[in-house]
């Protein structure tokens, strides 16, 4: 029986690092495609339905109003990825956005750790989409229980193990978190946050078919995510180490390849004259 794994997915996790400009956003998404990315990630949410707490009064409310995809902005972006041979994604938050999300014409769709105990929007993602990326960071593993317990296309679903720490240390990456949803299910994967690439790298060597990193193009423009983002290069090193992984992951049965038959031939007792 053949044994072959499919090539990893990498999906550049934009967010809001174009800061409400479009012009930097596809800058991102050239990048993005040009080192080897299969998606583009933002994130969509209205500040109208943002509740009060901290952010209020400490300045991000003020980056959020900026940072928010006005409705055409979608369009923009998706039309946009299209022509880059590259995959828009976007991480939903509230069920109130799923309308206006499921007529446009992309296929999949990234539910974020904060939102994880959302089981209705789970189960209305779910009905609307191809396929959804669920993170599961800051999630009680009780939680995570609840959602095997729906009545889902699970087909369609990929469970990313995630810690939502920013940036995140080595130390708490727990990566026999993401081998334990591996025996519980068949598509899991990994969103990152620490910085540098070591863990993407990791997280393809155990089986991840999803990897999600945040993306930047200069980490010294505006706003925390941008600060410890990867950059292109190291999204290229990513990209190439998983298409060297696939190649070194292609079943080639239990016997002798032909590669090897001139050492199979010519080599074997060549020093048994006697």
């Amino acid at each position: 029986m053949k044994h072959e794994i499919k090539k990893c997915k990498l999906i550049a996790e934009i967010g809001w690092n174009h800061m409400g400009s479009m012009d930097l956003a596809k800058k991102m998404i050239d990048s993005a495609s040009e080192m080897g990315s299969d998606y583009c990630k933002f994130q969509t949410w209205k500040v109208e339905s943002l509740k009060d707490g901290p952010w209020n009064n400490d300045g991000r409310l003020e980056i959020y109003k900026k940072a928010q995809l006005k409705d055409h902005d979608h369009d923009t972006l998706i039309e946009y990825c299209k022509e880059k041979n590259i995959e828009f994604l976007t991480s939903i938050f509230n069920l109130n956005d799923l309308d206006f999300l499921k007529k446009k014409s992309f296929s999949a769709i990234k539910i974020p750790s904060h939102e994880v105990y959302n089981l209705e929007l789970i189960k209305k993602c779910v009905e609307a989409f191809d396929k959804i990326f669920i993170s599961i960071g800051a999630c009680e593993w009780k939680e995570f229980e609840k959602i095997l317990e729906l009545d889902l296309d699970f087909s369609k679903v990929y469970f990313m193990h995630c810690v939502s720490s920013y940036p995140l240390e080595e130390q708490n990456v727990n990566f026999p978190k993401l081998l334990k949803l591996k025996e519980l299910h068949n598509k899991i994967g990994y969103s990152g946050h620490l910085k540098g690439i070591s863990d993407a790298i990791a997280a393809i060597s155990l089986g991840a078919s999803i990897v999600e990193k945040h993306f930047t193009i200069d980490n010294n423009l505006p706003g925390r995510d941008n600060k410890f983002a990867i950059l292109p290069n190291e999204m290229k090193q990513i990209a190439d180490y998983r298409d060297t992984f696939y190649e070194m992951n292609i079943d080639k049965g239990l016997d002798i390849q032909e590669c090897e038959m001139d050492i199979y031939k010519n080599y074997r007792g060549r020093w048994s004259k006697n």
